[in-house]
C-alpha cells in the first residue's frame, strides 16, 4: 500500500481524538471507593507464584515467611489493576528484603513465567531505599532514592510502616509514612497484578513480614490511541522539503542532500501535557521527533523541542531548535545501550508541566525537571536538510484516559 500526503481536513472522528488529547490526564478520581483487598480470613482473590516462601494468616494479617534456598515468592492478586491508589501497612524483620509488586505480569513466553514488573521496594538495609521503584526481573532500578534523603529516613525499623502507591497513566508515585518517595514517569506496563513479595534468601533463620489494612481505589485505566491511522496522513500536514508517504503501515520520509530545507510532517493538533510513543528506524541521515513546537517561516520549519534520532550516540538526547540548542547531549564516549542501529526502536516521550522524560527501548535517555522551556505545541517528524535522508516511523500513539 502506498499513499502520498493528502492535506484533507480531519475526519469527525479524528477531531474528537485531537480534542481529547488537549485535555490534561486525570490525576484524581471522583467518587472512587476504597475496597479491601484482603478479607482477613482466607486467600480468596490471591494466588502464589514464584518461590516456595510460606504465606499464612494471623490475626487478620498476611504473614510471609522466608524459606532458605527458594527463589523470590509472590502472593499475587487474582485480578489486574491499571490506574489505582493502593495503601497498606507492613512490619518487616530488620534482616529481610521485600516489596510490593504493581502492574506486574507472569507470562509463559517471558522467562518461563517469572513474575516481572514494577516493585515498590521494602529495604531494611543501610541503603534505605524503601519506597523506591525496582523493575523486577526486567530493567532493575528505575527510580531509586539516592537523591531523596527525606524518604530514606522515613522508614521505621521494627515498626509498622505505611505505604501509599499511586499509579495513573505513566505516572507512578509512592509515599513512605506520608513522605514523598518515588516519582516515576514510565509507560513500560500500564496494567497488571499486585503482589506481596518475600525475597529469596540463603539464611537458615526464617524471617517474617506482616501486612495489614490492604486497600485500593480502582481509578479505571489509560490506553494508547493512534495519532497515525496506519493508512493515511489524515491529521498531519507537511512543511516542504523532502517527501512523506505511507507504505504498508509505515510513515516513510525521504530527502536528498541537495534539499536545504528541513522537511517536517506536523500534527494539525496542538498538545500540552501528554505521553506519546512511536517506533522509529533511521537508515540514512539525521531525524528528530519534535514536540511542543511552533511552525516558523525559515528553512528549519519549526521551533521547539526535538528528541534526536539518527545513527549515532546522540540518539535520545534533547535539542531545542530556535532556542537553547542542546539541553541534554550525550558525550561521544557515553555508552548508549538503549539504541539499536538499523533496527526498529521504541520511543516514549512524556511531557507534563515542566517535566519531560524520554525513553528509548525502555531506558531513560533524557530528562528535564522544572524546565523553563515551551509548554505546548505541535508534534512533528523531521527530515534534516542538506543530507540524504531515509527515516521511518510507525505505531505513533498517545496515552489517554479511557
Amino acid at each position: 500500500m502506498r499513499k502520498n500526503l493528502n492535506n484533507k481536513r480531519m475526519t469527525i472522528q479524528s477531531k474528537w481524538v485531537w480534542l481529547a488529547y488537549l485535555l490534561p490526564m486525570c490525576s484524581t478520581a471522583i467518587g472512587a471507593d476504597w475496597v479491601s483487598m484482603f478479607n482477613g480470613e482466607d486467600f480468596t482473590g490471591w494466588v502464589q507464584r514464584g518461590g516456595k516462601a510460606k504465606y499464612h494468616i494471623e490475626d487478620k494479617m498476611i504473614v510471609g515467611t522466608t524459606v532458605k534456598g527458594t527463589p523470590n515468592a509472590f502472593l499475587c492478586s487474582a485480578r489486574d489493576y491499571s490506574d489505582f491508589i493502593l495503601e497498606l501497612e507492613y512490619k518487616v524483620d530488620p534482616e529481610m528484603n521485600s516489596g510490593i509488586q504493581i502492574r506486574s505480569e507472569s507470562k509463559p513466553a517471558y522467562h518461563n513465567g517469572v513474575v516481572h514488573g514494577y516493585q515498590v521496594e521494602i529495604d531494611t538495609s543501610q541503603r534505605a531505599w524503601s519506597g523506591g521503584i525496582y523493575d523486577e526481573s526486567r530493567r532493575g532500578w528505575v527510580n531509586d532514592l539516592s537523591n531523596n534523603e527525606a524518604a530514606r529516613n522515613a522508614f521505621k525499623q521494627n515498626e509498622w510502616n505505611h505505604y501509599r502507591i499511586q499509579a495513573i497513566g505513566d505516572s507512578i508515585k509512592t509515599w513512605v509514612n506520608g513522605v514523598p518517595a518515588a516519582d516515576l514517569r514510565d509507560a513500560q506496563t500500564l496494567t497488571g497484578f499486585i503482589a506481596l513479595q518475600v525475597h529469596g534468601t540463603n539464611m537458615d533463620k526464617p524471617m517474617e513480614i506482616h501486612w495489614r489494612n490492604i486497600r485500593i481505589q480502582d481509578l479505571g485505566k489509560h490506553s494508547w490511541k493512534p495519532l497515525f491511522d496506519g493508512q493515511t496522513l489524515d491529521g498531519w500536514h507537511a512543511i516542504p522539503g523532502g517527501k512523506w508517504e505511507v507504505i504498508d503501515g509505515v510513515v516513510r520520509g525521504i530527502s536528498e542532500k541537495s534539499e536545504k530545507r528541513h522537511g517536517l510532517l506536523v500534527t494539525d493538533g496542538i498538545f500540552k501535557d501528554f505521553t506519546v510513543r512511536a517506533q522509529f528506524k533511521v537508515t540514512k541521515g539525521d531525524s528528530g521527533f519534535y514536540f511542543r513546537v511552533d511552525e516558523s517561516k525559515n528553512q528549519v520549519g519549526v521551533h521547539g523541542f526535538q528528541v534526536e534520532i539518527d545513527t549515532s550516540y546522540e540518539t535520545g538526547g534533547l535539542y531545542e531548535t530556535g532556542g537553547r540548542g542542546w539541553v541534554v547531549q550525550h558525550a561521544p564516549d557515553k555508552k548508549t545501550p538503549w539504541y539499536r542501529k538499523d533496527k526498529w526502536n521504541d520511543l516514549v516521550v512524556s511531557a507534563h508541566g515542566r517535566r519531560t522524560t524520554v525513553r528509548v527501548n525502555g531506558h531513560k535517555s533524557a530528562e528535564l525537571m522544572d524546565d523553563p522551556g515551551r509548554s505546548s505545541g505541535h508534534i512533528a517528524l523531521q527530515l534534516h536538510g542538506g543530507q540524504d535522508m531515509l527515516v521511518e516511523y510507525r505505531q505513533i500513539e498517545i496515552l489517554t484516559k479511557d
